[in-house]
């Protein structure tokens, strides 16, 4: 059921900047990265006077770790930037196994924060099974939804925006004048973890590519993990290998990988969650951005102005800008006069499409507006 919360979240969408966008005792790492205290936050912003958010604490709990220039960053970004702007004290558990992801949980649960976000949907288990039992915990989580009267849950149409992703990619792999791009209509996939949500992307990919040409091949890879680009460089290399000349990028810390790999063959790829169209310029033709930092900032923002409302969810689409492609500015500076303005002026079109309802984007098995 959407409530309150989403109209926050559509009001104060734009809030968060647009430059970017998924642990136990012993291996687990605590940060407090550019935000750190209440008082680190107030001299961030020249130490005027005590803010709302003064005193609060919040604890984000990271089922991988921070440095993936993807997801984590995204929730990051929103985080610093919530504590700079409400004073709030933040602190960070990455893990990066199922072990770590609870013990960081219930670690964060029986330290008494104010607000504990969830930042993916590797936490769901856990919280339904314990969260019951820290009523006077508020709670947050990002990428799925769990019902509890003191649980926020903000999810992503990140089919529509992969929907976006697949038809560029499908019209790319025609541009056989450009230096990479051969006769094959073949494009890939490389994913993180197997897990439901990522699924939702891959059927927003290929219905996107599907949709432009029905004959296109779509290879579908899983890393099985979000924290080894080696890995994922080797399954884009492999899906080249098979014909592709371009690979979208859904892996977390595993995609730096994939991202090298473009460049290495001489090939492309499509970023994903924050703009990552710069970190191989020229080899990635756009990214998919899924604003988990505006998520991230605005479920902060509910807890200091006590505007947060359990047991509601949120779904973030295109409309809300939730989800959608950058700009392909930099391919474009780098393609010159053999970039091709048909595929940004088919992404609009297609972008308007989904917007009206016209076309109707599929979701996985349990996704979609609740």
């Amino acid at each position: 059921m959407k409530k309150r919360f989403l109209s926050i979240l559509m009001a104060a969408a734009l809030v968060v900047s647009m430059t970017g966008c998924s642990g136990g005792a012993g291996t687990a790492k605590e940060t407090e990265k550019g935000a750190g205290t209440a008082t680190e936050a107030a001299s961030q912003n020249g130490g005027a006077g005590e803010k709302a958010g003064d005193g609060k604490r919040v604890c984000i709990v990271y089922s991988g770790n921070l440095g993936d220039k993807s997801y984590n960053d995204s929730c990051n970004e929103g985080a610093k930037k919530a504590a700079a702007d409400f004073g709030v004290e933040i602190k960070n558990l990455e893990g990066t196994t199922a072990e770590e992801w609870e013990s960081n949980f219930l670690s964060a649960c029986e330290e008494g924060y104010d607000l504990v976000i969830c930042s993916s949907s590797n936490f769901e288990e856990y919280m339904k099974e314990h969260c019951a039992n820290y009523p006077d915990v508020k709670f947050a989580i990002i990428d799925t939804t769990v019902e509890g009267d003191n649980i926020v849950s903000i999810s992503f149409a990140q089919n529509q925006g992969s929907f976006l992703a697949g038809a560029a990619a499908a019209m790319f792999t025609q541009k056989t004048e450009i230096e990479g791009v051969n006769e094959e209509k073949v494009i890939g996939w490389v994913g993180g973890m197997d897990i439901p949500v990522l699924h939702d992307f891959y059927v927003g990919y290929e219905q996107g590519a599907k949709y432009i040409d029905p004959d296109v091949k779509v290879l579908q890879s899983f890393a099985g993990t979000w924290n080894d680009p080696l890995k994922g460089k080797e399954l884009t290399l492999a899906q080249f290998d098979q014909g592709a000349d371009i690979v979208m990028n859904v892996a977390s810390g595993t995609g730096p990988g994939i991202l090298e790999g473009a460049k290495e063959a001489g090939k492309y790829a499509i970023g994903v969650d924050l703009n990552q169209d710069n970190d191989q310029p020229g080899s990635i033709l756009t990214s998919m951005l899924k604003r988990v930092d505006t998520a991230c900032y605005l479920a902060i923002q509910s807890v200091v102005e006590d505007t947060f409302q359990g047991n509601t969810t949120s779904y973030l689409t295109i409309k809300e800008q939730g989800v959608g492609l950058t700009d392909f500015s930099v391919m474009r500076e780098h393609l010159g006069d053999k970039f091709p303005e048909d595929i940004v002026e088919k992404v609009k079109e297609l972008e308007a499409k989904v917007t009206s309802g016209e076309i109707v984007v599929e979701n996985y098995t349990g996704f979609g507006p609740k």
